[in-house]
């Protein structure tokens, strides 16, 4: 198979257990597959390797930060971010073998629909919109938000290609497991969230589940998604209205009214 010139990384923590089917997705046909584990305790260095990529331990550096280490390991300067839990659909990697197939690719970055796989099911649910995210980019010029808490590659005013196909994304092991990682991942946004009004973070505490709800629920479609579909609603909004009442109960949001209060006129 032709090999576009394109580095995949992949950033890892105790993976092992899925870790292959995500690097079976890309290995044929991108040019290398980057793998930065930040120490993993099983055997996710191990499997990396036996697929044959090229493995790098580095402690961790937060979400952003970690990216932007793997973004520098790469030989290509057209790389493509995949996670240990996300799987490339045939169609998506269709879509970006004809992106190259002309020689320079039209635009400098380009964003591709993810796509929930609940807990049990082989596929996504009908109909589903969850997140886009731009992953497959020319690092010379955009790169990952250097963030402790956000993933996210910064833009600027450059135009992005849309891809169609999506990537599929195998998030949660299980529901338990699901809120093992909401939980943790609430706290560290609770530890580097922004000072807000108290009457904001008042008002948020009446208004977060249930705008939460309809937000999964009938926004993003996992009404489609039957009794599975309704439970991760549900678990998405509740961890939504923790991290605010966190941020009360915490007294976080009081640092931006004293601010105000103590400023001069």
């Amino acid at each position: 198979m032709r090999k576009v010139p394109v580095s995949c990384f992949i950033i890892s923590k105790n993976e092992a257990d899925r870790i292959a089917r995500t690097i079976r997705s890309v290995r044929p046909w991108v040019d290398e597959v980057v793998v930065v584990d930040s120490e993993s305790t099983d055997d996710t260095v191990s499997v990396a390797l036996a697929e044959g990529c090229r493995v790098i331990t580095q402690p961790w550096l937060g979400f952003g930060g970690q990216k932007r280490f793997a973004e520098d390991q790469c030989r290509n300067n057209w790389v493509f971010n995949v996670d240990a839990d996300e799987v490339v659909t045939p169609q998506l990697e269709q879509e970006i073998l004809a992106v190259f197939a002309a020689g320079n690719p039209e635009f400098i970055a380009y964003g591709m629909p993810l796509q929930m796989v609940y807990p049990g099911s082989a596929k996504p649910r009908p109909l589903a919109r969850d997140h886009w995210y731009v992953r497959l980019y020319d690092r010379r010029f955009v790169r990952f938000r250097n963030s402790r808490v956000h993933d996210a590659v910064v833009t600027d005013n450059y135009p992005i290609g849309r891809l169609r196909a999506p990537m599929h994304h195998y998030s949660m092991r299980s529901f338990a497991d699901m809120k093992r990682k909401l939980n943790e991942r609430t706290w560290l946004l609770v530890e580097n969230s922004a000072p807000g009004a108290t009457g904001s973070i008042r008002l948020r505490l009446l208004s977060e589940l249930p705008m939460n709800f309809f937000k999964y629920y009938i926004v993003r479609r996992h009404v489609m998604g039957g009794p599975k579909g309704l439970r991760y609603a549900s678990i998405q909004a509740r961890y939504r209205f923790l991290k605010i009442y966190r941020i009360w109960r915490t007294g976080r949001h009081k640092t931006a009214t004293a601010a105000s209060v103590s400023a001069p006129a």
